[in-house]
């Protein structure tokens, strides 16, 4: 018996082993790969310039700069940029996967400027937000394009007003993004998969941008489990990494794809497995080598490197 026993042990690291192995030789096809505009910090005809360099069709696509510059996502834009970009894609030069809108009045210095100030929450600026979808929803029809995404701030359960006034709010943008061919993607971080998980069956035709990391950055539960519940409405992965903070109430640290507490190739495997389609479009915020951590995470998600 103890000998079966010990077999059985043998046996069971050897299966365990394997499946490490294996999520780590996981290769996503370069058709399945993008980039966030706003990760060079560079006007967008030199991000083009990036993209092609470096193999890179697929783009999410940042769109404050052509509508109402914010000091997050880039410089103003000209109307021949816009041009230009319309004339890559009709070319098939680059792909516009998804675009991106931020909110008015966003402070992410802290956790709690974030929470106050992000997304659809403030009242005072909810009509110029309102403004800023209807242009974006319109920009990403002229893009062919089928998902706008947002940080739509933090979800108030507790509070039934707060909560009544957030989905209405977001009822809104998915019927104004509706009325041009467009769906809407909530960019996941500020609450728990729980929570979006309860939420998301209340607005039906709303669907997730998961970024993993920002789950660990404010601290809103474990990315890997995330999946299990989520998964039905996850239509793109924002591939970003990051460390959970060691001082509750601040904000974790973004790191390299594959170095911090995502779980790298096996969160990829593990997303495979539960038959996510969509694009895997690489993130960094953070950093003083953007350049080189953006194809540091295409090769690994290529499986060129062993994270």
């Amino acid at each position: 018996m103890k000998r079966l026993i010990l077999s059985l042990g043998v046996i069971s690291l050897a299966i365990a082993a394997a499946a490490a192995d294996c999520a780590a030789k996981l290769c996503i096809a370069p058709a399945r790969i993008g980039v966030c505009s706003w990760s060079w910090r560079q006007p967008i005809r030199q991000v083009v310039e990036q993209m092609e360099r470096n193999g890179i069709r697929n783009v999410n696509l940042a769109l404050m700069p052509f509508i109402d510059n914010d000091k997050y996502h880039g410089g103003s834009e000209s109307p021949e940029t816009w041009q230009y970009l319309k004339e890559k894609v009709a070319k098939g030069d680059i792909v516009v996967v998804s675009t991106m809108i931020s909110t008015v009045g966003e402070d992410y210095t802290t956790l709690d400027s974030i929470r106050r100030t992000g997304g659809i929450v403030p009242d005072q600026h909810w009509a110029a937000n309102k403004v800023r979808f209807e242009k974006g929803a319109k920009l990403t029809r002229e893009l062919g394009c089928r998902y706008l995404l947002t940080h739509a701030g933090f979800m108030d359960e507790d509070d039934p007003a707060a909560f009544g006034k957030y989905l209405e709010r977001v009822g809104w943008i998915r019927d104004e993004c509706a009325k041009s061919g467009v769906n809407l993607l909530l960019e996941t971080g500020q609450e728990t998969a729980d929570a979006l998980a309860r939420f998301l069956p209340l607005l039906p035709g709303v669907y997730v941008n998961l970024d993993p990391a920002n789950m660990i950055l404010y601290d809103k539960g474990c990315p890997m489990t995330a999946l299990d519940r989520l998964i039905p409405w996850i239509r793109q992965i924002h591939v970003k990494d990051a460390r959970l903070t060691t001082r509750k109430g601040e904000w974790g640290t973004e790191v390299p794809w594959g170095e911090g507490e995502v779980g790298g190739a096996a969160f990829i495997a593990r997303l495979e497995r539960l038959g996510f389609t969509g694009v895997y479009v690489i993130e960094r915020e953070g950093g003083d080598n953007r350049a080189g951590d953006i194809i540091l995470a295409k090769d690994r998600l290529l499986g060129k490197c062993a994270r």
